[in-house]
């Protein structure tokens, strides 16, 4: 994904659900700005600059949004705006992905359904490939990730026409199964952090077990899943 400080890092200042997605995003740029512009992210090819100037284009440019989303012929106009962002000093950047737009992101309810997922998993994107371990402190962001799975699981596995169906089973805190898909089922294990990571295309990164017949765990494990 210098001292910029922080609005609300404080976990125990951000009680409601909604306000996770605060404190992730706040945790992530605490965490870019102390390792500096040229750290390693999972993004592919992505330094911390890259991941801070596409947060900070995804937020405040809608025509950052077709790249984002479908890329294809859309993504070079993307890399263009990213690249005039990253022109910026890297604790501009970092100051404008600190603090939300006003518009509808100022909306906490609308603004977690956007960045919840988001800031999770660019953080993990950092977090790792900077050498930290799982977080095992965090039993309400494991509870808001299961939530989100619930709600974008049938989405990923459509998205990914693997033929398959997926059985995700949380462990840890929150706990429980959900199946999604049709077809041969593959059961992936973990905390639902990890499930998500993998879902999200960090499956090197994600601490989960998949099983399965072998065949039906190569189509998965290439599968193409995400938002």
């Amino acid at each position: 994904m210098p001292e910029l400080g922080c609005l609300a890092c404080d976990a125990d200042t951000l009680a409601p659900m909604t306000d996770l997605d605060l404190r992730e995003r706040h945790d992530l740029v605490d965490l870019m700005a102390e390792l500096g512009p040229d750290a390693p992210t999972l993004c592919e090819g992505w330094t911390t600059r890259h991941l801070a100037a596409h947060l900070a284009i995804r937020e405040r440019d809608l025509r950052a949004g077709p790249g984002i989303l479908f890329g294809g012929p859309f993504a070079s106009f993307t890399d263009k705006l990213m690249a005039k962002e990253m022109k910026r000093p890297y604790e501009a950047i970092l100051a404008r992905v600190r603090t939300p737009p006003t518009g509808p992101l100022s909306i906490p309810a609308v603004r977690s359904a956007m960045s919840f997922v988001e800031y999770l998993v660019h953080y993990e994107d950092v977090r790792r490939a900077n050498g930290n371990a799982p977080r095992s402190d965090r039993p309400d962001l494991q509870a808001e990730a299961w939530k989100a799975l619930s709600r974008l699981g049938p989405l990923m596995v459509r998205k990914a026409k693997t033929g398959r169906a997926l059985k995700l089973v949380a462990t840890g805190t929150t706990a429980g199964s959900k199946t999604f898909g049709k077809g041969a089922t593959v059961m992936i294990t973990g905390e639902p952090v990890e499930l998500l990571l993998y879902l999200e295309g960090r499956r090197r990164a994600a601490v989960v077990t998949v099983d399965g017949a072998a065949e039906d765990v190569a189509a998965v494990d290439v599968g193409s899943f995400g938002v």
